[in-house]
């Protein structure tokens, strides 16, 4: 070939193959022929689906050298398009040009595989580098199926051998190089197919030993991995298929989807990743939903971002819109969706949000009325809520009464009895503030003492416990003007600010609650000193960025 202009080649035309059945039980992408031209290098005809019939008609046609002989091969492939690796062999011929036509390979599982070409001699220009479009490396694609059947070998043994996955990675991606960023133009016209394969390789062993050993690392990094290989495969291809398998993409979603709540930055960004593996119409994207807003609103716990509020609205929106009526997960999607709304009801002071999350809340009441002591607590404080805009007392009646009923499904030793305790002296204590029944604050008071008790280091909720105990000290301060009252509500809300980032929405009402300490002590001993103080929280309330101006006003 160097030094002429131009030389004498064969043009082949596979017409179709029958029989084309693969001695493993193995399950192909595809099937191809392909063409010896010396030790290193082969040419190799583009691929064709395997039908049902076992039966493929290619039209595709290839450009080879002119040889006195000619070695043939039918190989089945692992993935479509410039598969990486050599494939597995179906059978081989060596011939002479005259005998290609209808091709009759060696016995494969009872069966001869054919093949039917079209020859013709043709002459071609040396310079078009189109000739070598379809010429592969022998040694990369060797290394490449010794990889593949490596893994392979791990799964058929069911054993879990870390060396045999290291060895399996090694062999699969030397020769590479580092992996390259893609745009799936690139993908099956360049050398990126055994950088996807590698990868491929890899994702398939992270799932295998999380199936093993349930390791948390190894079922992020496979989310990750397929996050960035999905995009990059067409439909039909092995590495797409790969993903429909036992442990393929939805093993992963899962698996992710049962990790613990992480409201970290990475965290919330792994959520957002199974939410993307989850398209429009995929069954796992409403759990993907709920786990992503539940990390969002973790995060608007720990550091007050309006941002993360209304993404969680959004999400918690969508997943109630994919659970229409009659749909048996409706009361989950709805008491999530109703918990978010009155949170952001307590932040930006909405009252269409409050009424339509106790809606939400009686209606996923009514759809589940058994082991529900979350639901009548989330209810009761959304009563409880709507009484301070409204007063009207059957909302705080009723309230009373449901986290009454939830607190006798929760006895001492059960781990959200805290919580409940916590929430019903909130309840007693706003009642007593409207009609003053002393025995309404006193058990108020004994409850949050209670919930302080069984509260665990670091809870979110700690400091909310704080400032509710706060505030009904005040108001026995109040009706019976005993100083350690007041001195221990405004030690309380001096812990709750110290336990708050500077932008957590709930430092407003810290400040609130501090002002209601002074001024209440102010209005007994008459020291200017408590009113100043008063004076100065209601300030730093009115100024505060994340809640609502009409309330700040």
């Amino acid at each position: 070939m160097p030094g002429s202009s131009e030389s004498q080649y064969i043009r082949l035309e596979v017409i179709n193959g029958k029989n084309l059945r693969v001695p493993s039980w193995r399950i192909p992408a595809g099937i191809y022929v392909s063409i010896n031209v010396d030790l290193r290098r082969r040419w190799k005809l583009a691929i064709s689906v395997l039908s049902s019939h076992e039966s493929v008609a290619w039209g595709n046609i290839v450009i080879t050298f002119f040889l006195p002989v000619i070695s043939m091969e039918i190989r089945a492939s692992y993935e479509l398009g410039r598969i990486p690796g050599g494939g597995e062999l179906i059978g081989e011929l060596q011939m002479s040009w005259d005998e290609l036509f209808d091709l009759s390979f060696p016995l494969v599982r009872g069966v001869h595989p054919s093949i039917t070409l079209k020859v013709a001699v043709v002459h071609y220009d040396d310079q078009d580098s189109a000739l070598f479009d379809s010429l592969v490396d022998f040694e990369i694609a060797r290394e490449i199926d010794v990889g593949h059947a490596q893994f392979a070998s791990c799964d058929e043994q069911d054993s879990l051998s870390p060396e045999c996955f290291c060895r399996a990675f090694s062999l699969s991606s030397t020769s590479h190089g580092p992996a390259l960023k893609a745009t799936p133009e690139m993908i099956f016209k360049t050398s990126m197919p055994p950088l996807l394969f590698r990868d491929a390789l890899a994702l398939r062993a992270l799932t295998w030993r999380h199936y093993k050993k349930s390791t948390a690392a190894d079922i992020r990094e496979a989310a990750q991995l397929y996050h960035e290989l999905l995009p990059l495969c067409p439909k039909g291809t092995y590495l797409r298929s790969i993903a429909a398998g036992r442990n393929g993409v939805n093993y992963v979603i899962n698996g992710c989807n049962n990790l613990p709540k992480d409201a970290s930055d990475e965290g919330i960004h792994l959520r957002s990743v199974v939410l993307e593996l989850c398209p429009l119409g995929h069954q796992l994207r409403p759990r993907a939903l709920i786990e992503l807003a539940h990390a969002v609103a973790a995060r608007l716990d720990q550091h007050g971002s309006i941002d993360d509020l209304d993404m969680s609205i959004r999400l918690g929106h969508e997943a109630v819109s994919l659970h229409p009526e009659g749909h048996a997960s409706r009361d989950f999607y709805l008491n999530n969706f109703a918990c978010t709304l009155a949170s952001r009801f307590r932040h930006q002071g909405k009252p269409s949000d409050l009424d339509e999350a106790i809606s939400l809340h009686e209606k996923a009441l009514r759809l589940r009325p058994v082991e529900h002591e979350s639901r009548l607590i989330n209810l009761g404080l959304a009563l409880v809520a709507r009484f301070n805009t409204r007063n009207d007392f059957d909302d705080i009646n009723r309230a009373i009464s449901l986290l009454g009923e939830a607190l006798t499904s929760h006895p001492p030793e059960h781990p959200h009895r805290d919580i409940t305790l916590n929430n019903l002296a909130l309840a007693l204590e706003i009642r007593y503030n409207k009609l003053y029944v002393s025995e309404d604050l006193n058990e108020a008071i004994d409850r949050c003492h209670e919930s302080l008790r069984l509260k665990r280091l670091g809870d979110p909720e700690h400091h909310r416990t704080l400032l509710d105990l706060s505030s009904a000290l005040c108001s026995r301060f109040t009706q019976t003007q005993k100083n350690e009252d007041v001195w221990e509500a405004i030690t309380l809300c001096q812990e709750s600010l110290a336990a708050l980032s500077s932008l957590h929405p709930d430092r407003y009402f810290t400040y609130m609650r501090l002002q209601k300490a002074y001024l209440s002590r102010y209005r007994i001993i008459h020291d200017p000193a408590d009113l100043a103080l008063a004076i100065e929280n209601f300030r730093l309330a009115s100024g505060y960025p994340t809640k609502g101006f009409p309330n700040r006003i």
